[in-house]
């Protein structure tokens, strides 16, 4: 096998996906390399095909499957009573103080700190069991009160509330997007086959970060979640407000600040590939919807009567979420690839897909860890050594 980089043209570390999972990686990994000597320092390139530019109700150019775009974007813990939700949990912990972070030092990025309100029909015990302890430790979320029996509407057996963030998740990729192009970042539009054929691109590629959201449609264990939703005109709602109920489904309502309406939802709907939105589910997401307004927006009619406002609908969202058996994949993958004719090359690709509908939720603890696998190569940047 060939190891010559001759005739590879700049040094470059790529991300592939720009969608949060790709957008927090590209952004960690500028800071990794930022002082690095400028004969050292690769560029930073962002591929995919497609981008943070949806605004509801106007004409967009992406998929359902560029999740991102659709999401309604509230952190909402889970109890971590699996292996996988306590992966997911330190991740979330480590979104949380970056999300803090960041809405103090730029309150304009899309995040709004607001409270968050539970309403529970048919708790397991990890809910049953959950108390300010618990939740803080593996929330970081301040403010965990359990509701009184008073509290709690009509079926309800268990509530609780918490102080959490709500993310615009249009304006919010967007201005990732800008910071990373801001600090030196480079993108490139192109549909790609998979994230191999990254090594065929003009540049000397160090290593690639997966973060296509389902892995090319070749990992087996990969699998959508479509979710629909309904973004409607509701203000001023003011807190974010979830219900199970006792089938097993959830209803919400996310107020997306900034001027992006109010979600209403939604649907968890496994290894569903329809891309249309169901006109007989929109109904039953408002119906729902509907019962929760009036804890949204603090208000009530006359007589303590539940606030029945009219949702107006700005747009039906349908988006398939990129979910994974066993939760993301985070490994480091080594081949040899032709990267040029009768040129062969070890190549490496970090992979980090397979987020589900928890994207925003722990997208910079991700981050976080998958720098931690590029680490041995940055520190090759930094030393000079061939990679």
């Amino acid at each position: 096998m060939s190891s010559t980089h001759q005739g590879r043209g700049q040094p470059a570390v790529v991300v592939v996906g720009a969608g949060i999972i790709g957008l927090t990686c590209a952004l960690r990994l500028e800071d990794s390399i930022k002082n690095l000597s400028p004969q050292a320092k690769p560029l930073v390139l962002l591929v995919a095909k497609e981008w943070p530019t949806s605004i509801p109700g106007v004409p967009l150019g992406h998929s359902v499957d560029y999740a991102s775009m659709w999401a309604g974007a509230h952190v909402r813990p889970i109890p971590a009573t699996t292996p996988q939700l306590k992966r997911e949990a330190k991740w979330l912990k480590q979104t949380v103080a970056e999300l803090g972070r960041q809405v103090d030092a730029q309150p304009w990025l899309g995040i709004t700190r607001t409270p968050g309100i539970e309403f529970l029909e048919a708790p397991d015990e990890g809910y049953r069991l959950q108390n300010h302890e618990s939740f803080s430790q593996e929330s970081g979320l301040p403010g965990f009160r359990i509701l009184t029996p008073s509290e709690l509407p009509k079926d309800v057996v268990l509530g609780f509330e918490y102080e959490t963030y709500c993310i615009n998740a249009p304006v919010y990729c967007r201005s990732l997007l800008r910071k990373f192009v801001l600090q030196g970042g480079k993108t490139v539009n192109r549909t790609l086959a998979s994230e191999w054929e990254i090594f065929s691109l003009p540049f000397d590629v160090k290593f690639v970060i997966n973060a296509s959201g389902n892995g090319f449609g070749k990992d087996p264990k990969c699998f959508p979640i479509r979710g629909q939703t309904v973004v409607t005109d509701l203000e001023p709602a003011m807190k974010t407000v979830t219900r199970q109920l006792k089938d097993g489904s959830w209803s919400f309502i996310i107020p997306r600040f900034f001027h992006g309406g109010t979600i209403v939802g939604g649907t968890k709907e496994l290894g569903d590939w329809r891309h249309e939105p169901d006109m007989a589910t929109r109904n039953r997401l408002l119906k729902n919807g509907q019962t929760l307004v009036s804890h949204a927006t603090g208000q009530s009619t006359l007589n303590g009567q539940a606030d029945r406002r009219t949702l107006g609908v700005i747009a039906d969202v349908v988006g398939r979420r990129p979910a994974r058996e066993g939760g993301m994949r985070i490994e480091l993958e080594t081949r040899t690839v032709t990267s040029r004719p009768g040129e062969e090359r070890e190549a490496h690709t970090i992979h980090a897909y397979g987020a589900g509908g928890r994207g925003y939720e722990i997208g910079w603890g991700v981050a976080d860890e998958v720098m931690e696998l590029a680490a041995p190569f940055l520190e090759g940047l930094r030393s000079g050594a061939k990679l």
